[in-house]
């Protein structure tokens, strides 16, 4: 089965710098690059992944960030999404969940490290959370 996912950005640095292959973000990530989750993303996310992955507090190859944004943005599906009128304790998460919420009638799922930045709603999950729905737990 596909599954449709905004990747929250915390959840991709969390992976990159993981020395734990069996890490829930590493995992989700690698299911992103095997095809069995395909990601969602607006031109708003990929601009915050080309930011946030280039700081240099996190030292990640230029090849890495590279591969990574490319998956995302060959095999993903880019969303225009509409205004929620949604207000969040972080107001620079709104496009994230402005891209999971257009894509409900897809079952799409927003995965983040920060669910306290989130109305709490079913969609919203964790990395390990979205693991168990996608192994049927």
């Amino acid at each position: 089965m596909i599954y449709y996912a905004v990747i929250d950005t915390n959840v991709l640095v969390s992976a990159l710098l993981s020395s734990f292959p069996d890490a829930a973000t590493v995992q989700v990530v690698g299911k992103m690059l095997d095809g069995e989750i395909i990601p969602l993303f607006s031109d708003e996310i990929m601009k915050e992944y080309n930011e946030v992955l280039r700081r240099k507090k996190f030292h990640f190859s230029e090849k890495n960030i590279l591969m990574l944004l490319s998956v995302i943005e060959k095999y993903g599906e880019k969303i225009v999404p509409g205004p929620t009128d949604e207000i969040l304790p972080d107001m620079k998460d709104l496009p994230f969940y402005e891209v999971v919420v257009e894509k409900q009638d897809d079952d799409a799922y927003l995965v983040t490290g920060n669910i306290k930045h989130f109305p709490k709603k079913p969609f919203i999950v964790t990395a390990k959370e979205f693991l168990d729905i996608i192994s049927g737990k």
